[in-house]
C-alpha cells in the first residue's frame, strides 16, 4: 500500500513498518528504552482507533510521528529530565565511601538496543547516521532541552523533516519550529563535552580487542593506555562520576569495584555502539553472575566516555544476554 493511504486502506502491519523508527523517535525524546517501547505501543494504539480521522492530506508516516510526538509530550509534562550522572554535579574523587544511589531510580537515561532503533539493512550512510543519533553523548545532550525544542530537533536534524512538514508533526507554525531549531542548537552549543553526531568511523577491532583483553585480565596499566586522559566514567544509578584514566583506573582498585577482576565480558550492540555484559565471577553460586551493562564510547584512538549501567535485571533480559554463565576457563 502507498504511504498516502485512505484510513479504509491502512492495516496493523503498514503500522508495524514504522515501528523501529519510531522507538527510536520516541526513545531520543525520553532517554529510556522502556518509556520508548512504552509510547509507540500507546501511538500503535491511538492510530488503529483513530484510523477513521486519517484522510491522507498528510503521509501516514507524518501521522505517525503527530502521534508520537503528543504521546511523547504528555508523558514529558511535569517530569524532571533524565540525565547522567555528570549532568547533575561535579566529579568525584576515586573514593568508595562517595558510592551512593541517587535519591530518584528513575532519572537516569538508559541504554537501547541497536536492534530495536537501527535496520539490519540499507543504506551504510544511513545506518552510521542512525548509530550516531542513538550514542548516549547525544540522548543525554538532548534531555537538557525543552520537550518541543527537542522534538523540532530531532524532527528536522536526526529525520531530515523538512521544517513544513516539521511543523504539521507538531502542530505549528514554519516559524516556530525554525525559532525552536535556534533556541536548540544555542542550548546544545552551550552544553559542557557535548559534541554533535558525526560520521561513525569504522570500529577499531584493535581497540576494543585490548579492552576486552585488559579488562578480563585486570590490567590498569593497559587500561590506562587506551583511556584518555580526559575521560569520564559513570555507573548509574550512583551519582559518583569520576574524570581521567589516572582516576578512573584508582577507582577500578578500591575494594568495591575490584570484585570485577576475573570477570567475563559478552558482546551486545547498544546506543550506536559495540557494548559489553559484564559478569562477575560468583563464588557462592558458581559461574559469572550478571553485574552490568557497558557502553562506552571511542574518541580518536581511546575510550572517551565509560559507563557501566548496574539494573541488570531489567537490561539483561531486554538485550538478550544469559542470567547466568557457567565457564570451564
Amino acid at each position: 500500500m502507498s504511504e498516502t493511504a485512505t484510513a479504509a486502506g491502512f492495516e496493523s502491519t503498514d503500522l508495524e513498518l514504522y515501528r523501529r523508527e519510531l522507538t527510536g523517535y520516541c526513545y531520543r525524546m525520553l532517554g529510556s528504552a522502556f518509556e520508548a517501547d512504552d509510547a509507540v505501543q500507546e501511538t500503535m494504539l491511538r492510530a488503529w482507533r483513530g484510523a477513521d480521522g486519517f484522510e491522507g492530506r498528510a503521509s501516514l508516516r507524518s501521522w505517525l510521528y503527530r502521534i508520537a510526538t503528543n504521546v511523547c509530550l504528555d508523558a514529558l509534562r511535569g517530569e524532571k529530565r533524565r540525565a547522567l550522572p555528570m549532568d547533575l554535579g561535579p566529579s568525584s574523587p576515586p573514593v568508595e565511601s562517595l558510592l551512593r544511589p541517587w535519591p530518584s531510580e528513575d532519572c537516569w537515561v538508559t541504554p537501547i538496543p541497536d536492534a530495536m532503533v537501527v535496520p539490519q539493512q540499507g543504506d551504510p550512510a544511513e545506518i552510521a547516521a542512525l548509530r550516531d543519533s542513538v550514542r548516549l553523548a547525544f540522548v543525554t545532550a538532548l534531555q537538557h532541552l525543552p520537550p518541543r525544542q527537542r522534538a523540532a530537533l530531532i524532527l528536522c536534524e536526526v529525520l531530515k523533516l523538512p521544517a513544513t512538514e516539521a511543523a504539521g508533526v507538531l502542530d505549528s507554525s514554519v516559524a516556530s519550529v525554525n525559532s525552536a531549531l535556534q533556541r536548540a542548537r544555542a542550548t546544545l552549543a552551550e552544553l559542557p563535552d557535548y559534541q554533535r553526531p558525526v560520521a561513525v568511523d569504522p570500529e577499531n577491532v584493535g581497540l576494543l580487542s585490548r579492552y576486552v583483553d585488559a579488562f578480563q585480565r585486570y590490567d590498569m596499566t593497559e587500561l590506562f593506555a587506551i583511556i584518555r586522559e580526559d575521560a569520564v566514567m559513570t555507573m548509574p544509578p550512583f551519582e559518583l562520576w569520576i574524570r581521567g584514566n589516572a582516576d578512573i583506573t584508582t577507582w577500578m582498585v578500591q575494594p568495591g569495584p575490584s570484585h570485577c577482576a576475573g570477570s567475563l565480558l559478552v558482546p551486545a550492540r547498544a546506543n550506536g555502539v559495540l557494548a559489553w555484559g559484564q559478569y562477575n565471577p560468583d563464588p557462592e553460586h558458581g559461574g559469572f553472575a550478571p553485574w552490568a551493562l557497558q557502553v562506552h564510547e571511542v574518541t580518536g584512538d581511546k575510550f572517551s566516555r565509560m559507563t557501566w549501567f548496574l539494573d541488570v535485571e531489567r537490561l539483561f533480559p531486554l538485550f538478550g544476554l544469559q542470567d547466568r554463565i557457567f565457564d570451564d576457563r
